[in-house]
């Protein structure tokens, strides 16, 4: 292993830039939507009423025919074939987390045994996957497999490129037999309808003219590039996706040297081929920059409609894994693949958008007396102060429990950031003081010789904020890299709609009374800014006494997956999926288990790994290197030499097999602990006991092995085999 270790060093260190080739910048004008079937192609190969007919219902969210979805794939199969695809696929996302596709060739033989190239409208909109294969919570058993993936017209179809060949890609949502969804789309898109709806009734006190409000999102993408040699000495960041074992390099990032640092060469270099796959496939990349960590890195896109974004960045994950390899890269997008850095997260960048181009959460030049804006950032603040637990809920993993809260991205603790202009300003409504002069400075000026004046935002940036406004939308910061952002935005449009429903029920019924509009919607908002007061926060989320504060305020603190997922049974959300047509129970029921499985499966992969990795390599390497020291004593003792010439080599072994055996022991009590866990029928208490019983033992494991690499470093007799351990750095 230390040999592989070394080889792959020399590999890492070695390599030409690009493997010696050129990587340049295309011009985004001349690639951008090369390989994707948007409406505006359509165009040349639909009718002009056919055509027409599909924008409508795109627009509309109404069903498509069969007549016309014929029509459209024969218009897709055209395009895609002139464009080099051979086969195509139904492109969904099931509950694994990751995309999935099955692929059908274009070609079928006809009556006479020639080759033809055929695509139907049922081949366009449905196809049957096996649904018993996928999670599905106990929705399909696995004698009852039939599922079916239904093309989803709003997301355009695209060709993805490889190697091997061009495949046409139908986004699609995927359900069970009985009717299910068994995917993040399906219920992102009804959460989707339902914020819509919602928030269009809401426009229409302000707005007559609005028939339609979007959801848009834009979602920085945070990373880390390891040397494609290196990772394959690692077998722990292969199964796992992060290091199990190893200790803290001595330059980390406490200089703070790295985060928009100089891009390294061979990194821009892959960054440039990303982008250039990105933009060919309508993904609107737009900045890259080093992150906070060593080798950690970040590209996010322009906004988008919420689900055409969510698409693009499942679509962009596959991409950055695909395009490091001809980089002799591999991506890790763990939360936390390293210990003692920070680890990465995926910003989610959420507002909302009228058809006729306002955006909502846009304060304007004078806030406070922007009543609409008022409307809808107060009722979002209300929507999360309310359902702080689900939005927490949505973004629990096993993997980003170790990132929340680790002084380096947001903690567990659900809050909202507004900054000091638009706190105050939410101030004076509460109180209905006669407002104060508001700072009404345009430009903030540091009198800085050949510096152009710098434009002042309405609120200052707080890093340790969960969900945090920034200027004119709503930043859900804590969603972990690796997570599909459909979960913690369903979650998210889903509270908002609800709430914007009270809203207009509260409004409504003021009305009626007699109350003018205006002072009706003034009324309920001061109302819900006093109700949420708990929530809002402006200082340090990662200081001891914000949570005691939190706690103080009644806020929730959930530190473990398990217990954070027990929301989405609760009868107050039960209630809420089934209202809005998101989640039935059952569904409800079925995601709940299906992430608790994924909680603790996760946890029983990496205890497998370290009992491996344990016996068949750190302790075998500890026997030798033992060996070897107890024939050097023996030597030096046949010699006749007194026990002082050789009282450090006795030391040596004894402080070497302290610590192995403490390794092996602890290593078997894991084991233990995890065949117990294994035996308990209740998939939360499973959950819990890997959490609780068998997740500790990870630490102690380490601290010994640690003290067995401290022993390398410092002992004074380096034999080769000592230097096995090594692997673990």
């Amino acid at each position: 292993m230390s040999s592989l270790r070394f080889k792959a060093a020399e590999s890492a260190v070695s390599r030409p830039l690009g493997d010696g080739k050129k990587v340049e910048s295309l011009k985004a004008t001349s690639i951008y939507g090369k390989n994707v079937f948007t409406i505006a192609k359509m165009k040349d190969y639909l009718s002009k009423n056919t055509y027409k007919e599909l924008v409508q219902l795109v627009e509309d969210g109404s069903q498509i025919s069969r007549e016309i979805a014929d029509h459209i794939a024969q218009a897709v199969k055209t395009w895609a074939i002139e464009n080099g695809a051979t086969h195509y696929t139904h492109w969904f996302q099931p509950l694994t987390g990751s995309t999935a596709e099955k692929h059908d060739a274009f070609f079928e033989p006809d009556e006479n045994g020639n080759a033809i190239e055929k695509f139907t409208g049922d081949a366009l909109v449905q196809q049957e996957p096996d649904a018993s294969s996928f999670p599905n919570g106990g929705i399909r058993n696995t004698f009852e497999a039939r599922g079916y993936t239904a093309w989803d017209p709003s997301s355009p179809a695209f060709i993805f490129e490889t190697v091997a060949g061009k495949t046409l890609c139908i986004p699609t949502v995927f359900v069970s037999y009985t009717g299910e969804s068994l995917d993040y789309k399906a219920p992102l898109l009804k959460a989707v309808a339902a914020i819509d709806k919602a928030a269009t009734d809401v426009v229409h006190y302000f707005d007559k003219s609005v028939s339609k409000v979007n959801a848009s999102l834009g979602i920085e993408q945070e990373y880390f590039l390891v040397d494609l040699s290196l990772f394959h000495s690692r077998p722990d960041l292969q199964m796992t996706g992060r290091t199990l074992f190893g200790h803290i390099s001595a330059k980390g990032q406490q200089l703070e040297d790295h985060y928009f640092g100089a891009i390294p060469e061979r990194v821009l270099a892959y960054m440039v081929d990303l982008e250039n796959e990105a933009l060919k496939l309508g993904i609107p990349l737009k900045t890259r920059h080093n992150e906070v960590a060593p080798s950690q890195f970040e590209c996010a896109p322009m906004y988008e409609e919420i689900n055409l974004a969510i698409d693009h960045n499942q679509l962009l994950m596959n991409l950055m894994e695909q395009v490091a390899i001809r980089h002799n890269f591999k991506v890790l997008l763990h939360e936390k693949p390293y210990s003692g850095v920070n680890g990465s997260g995926k910003h989610n960048n959420w507002s909302l958008i009228t058809n006729t181009g306002v955006n909502l959460l846009s304060p304007g030049k004078t806030p406070k007396n922007n009543l609409m804006f008022l409307t809808f950032f107060v009722n979002t603040i209300k929507a999360v102060f309310e359902y702080s637990d689900l939005l927490r809920a949505s973004i629990a993993s096993h993997s980003n429990d170790h990132r929340l809260g680790a002084n380096e991205a947001p903690p567990a603790i659900i809050s909202i950031f507004l900054g000091s202009q638009l706190d105050e300003i939410l101030e004076e409504v509460e109180s209905a003081r006669v407002a104060k002069k508001v700072r009404n400075e345009t430009n903030l000026w540091h009198g800085i010789p050949k510096i152009p004046e710098l434009k002042l935002d309405n609120t200052d940036r707080n890093r340790t904020s969960p969900f945090a406004f920034t200027g004119n939308k709503f930043e859900f910061r804590a969603v972990g890299s690796s997570a599909n952002s459909a979960l913690p935005m369903t979650i998210l449009n889903a509270i908002v709609a609800t709430q914007l429903i009270e809203f207009k029920i509260e409004v409504d019924k003021q009305i009626k009374k007699g109350t003018k509009k205006d002072l009706a919607i003034l009324n309920v908002v001061r109302k819900y800014i006093k109700e949420s007061k708990a929530i809002r926060f402006e200082g340090n989320g990662y200081s001891d006494e914000w949570a005691a504060e939190a706690e103080a305020r009644g806020l929730s603190n959930i530190k473990s997956t398990p217990k954070a997922l027990d929301v989405y049974v609760k009868e107050e959300s039960l209630a809420l999926f089934e209202k809005l047509g998101i989640y039935s129970k059952r569904e409800s029921e079925a995601r709940h288990e299906i992430l608790l499985e994924n909680f603790y499966k996760k946890l029983q992969i990496e205890a497998r790994v370290i009992e491996e990795v344990v016996t068949s390599q750190i302790a075998p390497a500890c026997f030798v290197y033992q060996n070897e020291l107890i024939e050097n004593v023996k030597g030096l003792k046949d010699l006749g030499l007194a026990k002082e010439s050789f009282s450090s080599q006795l030391n040596l072994v004894e402080r070497i097999s302290k610590h192995t055996n403490l390794v092996l022991e602890k290593t078997e009590e894991m084991r233990q602990s995890r065949k117990t866990a294994n035996n308990i029928e209740d998939v939360r208490e499973r959950s819990i006991a890997y959490d609780e019983v068998v997740k500790p033992y990870f630490d102690e494991i380490r601290y010994h092995v640690n003290k067995l690499e401290k022993i390398v470093d410092d002992n004074k007799w380096p034999l080769p085999k000592l230097r096995e351990l090594l692997f673990l750095r």
